[in-house]
């Protein structure tokens, strides 16, 4: 956990990923354990809980900034800002009490616009596919 904190600007509780599995040079593997303790459970939905797509796409984005500071050797200048997101497929659902395995890969960079794709499982189901666009915004002075 402490390598993924000092990787990107995310907190609990809008710290979707727990651990890196596999990185390389342009690919990283996280997992995100998925806690029926969570809030989120609490209101989708009562009694028939689901993990929102939306949560799960910004576990993919996560790990994507995460490979992003690996590359860079930290970002230290900036923050990792979601910039596009292009062909989000949600194809299975997941559930409280899931482990969620995470991937994410750099496909192209043009000038500070880095191109990634994503996916995200659950016992090797693909629940969503995901295309995205990072760009490193600096702090201003």
């Amino acid at each position: 956990m402490e390598e993924i904190l000092n990787a990107i600007p995310h907190r609990p509780p809008f710290l979707f990923i727990d651990r890196i599995v596999e990185l390389d040079d342009t690919k990283i593997r996280t997992a995100k354990d998925i806690s029926p303790d969570d809030p989120v459970f609490e209101g989708h939905y009562p009694g028939q809980p689901i993990m929102p797509g939306a949560l799960i796409c910004e576990s993919i984005f996560q790990t994507g900034a995460v490979l992003l500071s690996k590359l860079m050797g930290g970002i230290t200048e900036g923050v990792p800002v979601l910039t596009r997101i292009n062909n989000a497929r949600f194809k299975s659902i997941v559930r409280p009490g899931s482990t969620l395995d995470i991937e994410a890969e750099l496909v192209d960079k043009v000038s500070n616009a880095h191109y990634m794709k994503g996916r995200a499982s659950v016992g090797g189901k693909t629940a969503v596919t995901v295309e995205f666009t990072v760009t490193v915004v600096r702090e201003a002075p």
